[in-house]
């Protein structure tokens, strides 16, 4: 399966080369400048879409919008040049529109495709919000005046004249500081790389435009496709699954606030000095800073010291023995499936590479399993490399499914390329008629049947090992 996924790496680089190796042969024309030019940006957003690896998938969204969007004000823009359209839409300003989108969907994108974590998932969406509007805002306020003085045009002819090379350094600063606040991957790697590239090659543009001598079609906008296939291709490395240190959103993001607040009151103290378009989304950053204190309070509130202790597992993070057992009274209220998971390869693993790798692993495939879990579910290590799991509702053996699957590809520490598989047991709760005991045996059952025959998933019955099928 993997190889076939495979092949949606290749269509982006492939229609690049055809688009140099016609356009070095021949003029501007639509068919090349237009059509094969942009379906290597709308490609690269498509291999993102179809990649397999398991991360953020606000992150992932972000930079497909982002890709989209600079190919919707390329498609625009190209239009424009080559056709004559009779429209009362200004198609500048709206190819312009669509440039200036992908600057906020970029920063949020590769903010979290870069360091996700599992953890208080509501902070870092909140905190990634505020570091990519407010920070844009400032950087454009401190540059708005000046550029007045010197740029021609309307106020929104000089916001764009700000907004772009503003955008390309927030991109490439926020990429370079989260990717050295990590081990250098492959996945962060490449994302560098290509977040540099779009850095250049927009400036050489700017700058060419600047003195007059950008000529549209030139092969040196090739710079933008190479870097958006850079970062296509970063999506198909799986991400440091270690957790960066918490505290960097949260300090960014109270400078985003400390300098957003500023804004507002130049903006009270002198009227005329802010542009009004940056009052608003200085205002936004405000109110998202005050949201996250209070998601931050009322998750403090909910979760005492003394509690994290008595009900997670130390290692994983994840609740521990007692909670599955005390979570499980209540479910078995509802109909639901309770999972069984026992790592296949981990003792061979420990005994050959230490107790120091193992740890790591196991909190590695810990991640990978909270992230396939359904919202109203729990996962649980109970104990070594068995982790159990209750799901409500019918879509038991789907998540059993979406839990194997985070196992399909390798784990890398310490150099070492690690393979691990999973046999899952799973037990049916019928509301009223089922103990927790017996449903912890049952899928005890499954889950060693499912080992012996190799089957990897499968659901207990009263026939167990006699007429059992792979699911």
């Amino acid at each position: 399966m993997m190889k076939i996924y495979l092949l949606f790496r290749l269509p982006a680089i492939a229609t690049l080369m055809a688009y140099l190796f016609l356009r070095n042969n021949s003029d501007a024309r639509w068919e090349y400048d237009l059509v094969l030019f942009n379906l290597v940006a709308l490609f690269a957003a498509l291999s993102i879409a179809l990649s397999p690896i398991l991360d953020d998938p606000l992150g992932r969204a972000g930079v497909i919008g982002a890709i989209i969007s600079w190919s919707a004000g390329s498609i625009t823009s190209s239009l424009d040049s080559f056709f004559e359209i009779n429209t009362p839409l200004d198609l500048d300003l709206i190819a312009q529109s669509f440039y200036a989108l992908f600057y906020p969907l970029a920063i949020f994108g590769l903010t979290r495709a870069i360091r996700f974590k599992t953890i208080s998932k509501s902070l870092e969406l909140l905190d990634t919000s505020i570091i990519a509007i407010g920070y844009t805002t400032i950087l454009t306020a401190l540059l708005v005046r000046p550029a007045m003085t010197t740029i021609d045009g309307s106020i929104f002819d000089v916001f764009l004249a700000i907004l772009y090379p503003v955008g390309d350094i927030v991109i490439l600063v926020l990429v370079l500081l989260l990717v050295l606040r990590q081990s250098m991957s492959w996945r962060n790697g490449l994302m560098l790389i290509g977040a540099t590239i779009f850095f250049l090659s927009d400036f050489y543009f700017l700058y060419q435009s600047y003195l007059g001598k950008y000529e549209f079609g030139s092969l040196t906008d090739v710079g933008w496709l190479i870097s958006f296939i850079l970062l296509s291709q970063a999506f198909w490395f799986a991400n440091n699954e270690e957790l960066a240190a918490r505290s960097f959103n949260s300090a960014v993001a109270t400078i985003a606030l400390l300098g957003s607040s500023a804004l507002l009151a130049i903006a009270v103290l002198q009227p005329s000095y802010i542009p009004r378009f940056l009052i608003l989304p200085a205002f936004v950053t405000i109110a998202l800073s005050f949201l996250r204190m209070g998601v931050a309070i009322n998750d403090a509130r909910n979760m005492s010291n003394e509690q994290i202790l008595a009900r997670t597992d130390e290692l994983t993070g994840l609740a521990n023995r007692r909670k599955f057992m005390v979570n499980g009274q209540e479910f078995l209220k509802e109909p639901g499936s309770l999972l069984i998971l026992d790592l296949d390869g981990f003792k061979a693993v420990n005994d050959s590479l230490g107790h120091g790798i193992g740890d790591q692993l196991l909190k590695q495939v810990a991640n990978r399993f909270q992230r396939v879990m359904p919202s109203d579910g729990l996962l649980a290590r109970l104990g070594g490399d068995e982790f159990g799991a209750l799901i409500p509702g019918v879509d038991g053996i789907e998540v059993a499914r979406a839990l194997k699957a985070t196992l399909t590809y390798p784990f890398h520490i310490n150099s070492n390329e690690i393979h691990l598989d999973v046999s899952i047991g799973e037990a049916k709760n019928d509301p009223g008629s089922s103990a927790l005991e017996q449903l912890l045996r049952r899928a005890d059952e499954a889950m060693y049947e499912a080992k012996r025959s190799k089957l990897g998933i499968l659901s207990w019955h009263n026939q167990l090992g006699t007429s059992s099928s792979r699911l």
